[in-house]
């Protein structure tokens, strides 16, 4: 009985004592003792791991018994037969027992988790195929994938490790740190997942041992740094990544970024070859909207690269956004010179010649888009040390780059012609941004009808995890280079 009902006896019997004036007094041992509601007095499972999910209509699981079955089948504990998933096509290729995710007692009293492949389809793990009848060990932050090996739906995270213990506490009372989903000349990039709201999110980790050089500002820069960051945060522009957060230790910075689901542009490029001249022109425009904002809130980026470059979606009508602006504000000038010029191919003659520690205008940043979009619409970089004598600085700050005929044979000569108004040598000659969005390329209102819209896209956060209650229920599974001549061309003037 709970202790409601209980209470409600009682007044019941002493309205009745009351009512005939023969109280009695009695003895507190003499009490019944009033049990404890069970519903406050039952502990609440914790789960031993989660899913994390990353494809649209998924949603984050946990796991609190010792075995799950996921399939389109509404018997499974989790079942795909959802709205947006069962609207896609990928849906008709998933199984009705898809796969089943267990753990087992192992050696020293400890718990190993599998994944078993009940599809013929396939399922996944890292890339690589369980098999139908098999199954894997699963381990922490192993990515899984249904049907096709790049269809990735979760990540398992195992909550019996503790492998968060080395980030700041600060940063795990918010977020819970997962793979490496990236890694560049300035530090690594992680998944992560945001508590709260269960949000995707990137974190860029900087080892600041790096940059501790002579001449750089690392000895005096924690309160610039802080200053540098919350300027940095207060931008906001769709084609801008924004700063969600930031977390500093002795010898790393954690900057919290949203998440760009379709990567780099640089992969993009490279996977087609070229982008097709449309293409180009709808991720280059938002590309200057970007560049634009960030030089009239008083930052220039100084390390523009396709790899800088991020897309939203595996669509190729997507939103792009730059990232890694303010960097040579964080790290100190002189430091991320140093670390830059081992890869200068995108860099303004300017900087290259006074390696970096001159001062210089936002025009280097539009030298770095005129590289940029030589890049997307041919598919090969303008300057380059192989098959050239000239040392590739020297191509640079002589303004001479390859040109290759038969890749651009099928671009515009108006697109063409903004490539050249952006890779002048003189900076005070190059093309400005507002210049180049006046561009006749880019008078293009379908094209800006588009990016509009792409640019207004939401992501929406995951639901909080869901788990299926504890249960001894018991669930039988089932056992089973282009040839061509080229010549070089001088921009000098």
């Amino acid at each position: 009985m709970h202790r409601r009902a209980i209470r409600d006896s009682l007044n019941s019997s002493f309205d009745d004592v009351v009512g005939d004036g023969s109280l009695d007094t009695v003895a507190a041992h003499d009490l019944a003792s009033i049990p404890e509601d069970p519903e406050t007095e039952e502990l609440v499972p914790q789960p031993w791991g989660r899913l994390w999910a990353l494809s649209k209509g998924f949603v984050n699981y946990d796991f609190v018994n010792n075995d799950y079955l996921f399939g389109r089948d509404r018997n499974c504990d989790y079942c795909f037969d959802k709205p947006v998933i069962n609207q896609t096509e990928k849906y008709k290729t998933y199984s009705k027992k898809h796969f089943r995710i267990f753990r087992e007692l192992g050696p020293r009293n400890t718990y190993v988790t599998y994944i078993e492949d009940q599809s013929g389809n396939g399922t996944f793990v890292n890339k690589e195929l369980v098999g139908k009848g098999n199954k894997l060990p699963l381990s922490n932050n192993a990515e899984i994938a249904l049907s096709l090996n790049y269809n990735k739906v979760f990540i398992f995270s195992d909550l019996m490790i503790d492998d968060q213990s080395g980030y700041p506490q600060e940063f795990r009372e918010k977020f819970i740190m997962s793979k490496t989903i990236g890694s560049g000349a300035c530090g690594e990039v992680k998944l992560a997942f945001e508590k709260s709201m269960c949000k995707k999110v990137a974190v860029k980790i900087i080892n600041r041992r790096k940059f501790r050089l002579s001449g750089s500002r690392e000895t005096d820069s924690m309160p610039n740094v802080d200053t540098e960051i919350e300027i940095l945060k207060k931008l906001d522009h769709p084609c801008i990544i924004r700063i969600d957060n930031f977390f500093h230790t002795e010898d790393y910075y954690y900057i919290v970024l949203e998440l760009m689901e379709g990567g780099e542009l640089f992969e993009r490029v490279v996977t087609k070859t070229r982008l097709k001249e449309s293409t180009a022109k709808l991720y280059f425009y938002q590309m200057l909207l970007a560049v634009q904002y960030l030089h009239e809130n008083g930052v220039s980026h100084r390390d523009l690269k396709p790899e800088n470059v991020l897309l939203s979606s595996n669509s190729e009508n997507c939103c792009v956004k730059i990232t890694d602006f303010g960097q040579s504000k964080i790290l100190g000038e002189t430091s991320l010179m140093r670390t830059l010029c081992g890869t200068p191919t995108y860099l303004a003659p300017e900087i290259l010649t006074t390696a970096g520690t001159a001062g210089y205008s936002n025009a280097v940043d539009c030298w770095s888009l005129g590289v940029i979009l030589f890049v997307c619409l041919s598919g090969y970089p303008p300057f380059t040390e192989q098959d050239s004598e000239i040392p590739l600085k020297d191509q640079i700050t002589l303004g001479q780059y390859r040109f290759i005929q038969a890749a651009w044979e099928h671009v515009s000569s108006t697109a063409l012609d903004l490539v050249k108004k952006l890779l002048v040598v003189d900076p005070k000659k190059r093309y400005t941004t507002k210049e180049a969005l006046n561009h006749p390329w880019l008078q293009d209102e379908s094209m800006k009808t588009l990016a509009r819209m792409v640019m207004n896209e939401k992501s929406a956060s995951m639901p909080p995890p869901q788990a299926q209650p504890p249960t001894s229920r018991k669930r039988p599974h089932d056992s089973r280079d282009e040839a061509s001549t080229s010549k070089r061309a001088d921009l000098s003037s």
